[in-house]
């Protein structure tokens, strides 16, 4: 048993980048340099959209973890291994949800600005969240993970 069994170790809060890339960004626009979106004010039209799709997903990953009576928190431990609904399509359709968010909250702010920050977000996550939850899902579900990781891509 690895000392990932037992819950993942997770180094940040998964939200915290995607809020800190809009807020930074909002406040970098709004203060130092705009960057503005030139779509005009379909922009923002398109924004809730997109913003709006990033929610539905959230929702039904939510509705998903509950419905196999397993925890969406990244500090602990999963009960059971999703593998339906929006987990058929992505291993990580929350954080799937939130960059869509984010790409929507850039358009309805209208500036590029967050959008710029999704290196840094991607890195964050990818090192400081998604591989510590990738150990913990394989030394708790074994074999079952493993086949689940080589069907399913990560993000789309």
């Amino acid at each position: 048993m690895t000392h990932h069994f037992h819950r993942p170790r997770t180094l940040i809060l998964p939200p915290a980048p995607y809020a800190a890339a809009v807020l930074g960004g909002w406040w970098l626009d709004r203060n130092l340099h705009p960057l503005p979106w030139e779509w005009g004010g379909m922009v923002q039209l398109l924004g809730w959209l997109v913003a709006g799709l990033g929610a539905a997903v959230l929702a039904w990953t939510l509705v998903t973890c509950w419905l196999h009576r397993t925890t969406v928190n990244p500090y602990k431990a999963a009960t059971r291994l999703c593998t339906t609904g929006p987990f058929r399509y992505s291993r990580n359709p929350i954080y799937l949800g939130d960059w869509f968010i984010l790409v929507g909250a850039s358009m309805i702010l209208a500036t590029w600005w967050p959008l710029l920050f999704a290196p840094l977000v991607w890195l964050l996550l990818h090192y400081g969240v998604i591989r510590h939850e990738e150990a913990h899902l394989a030394a708790r579900f074994g074999d079952s993970y493993l086949a689940y990781q080589a069907r399913v891509r990560r993000w789309l």
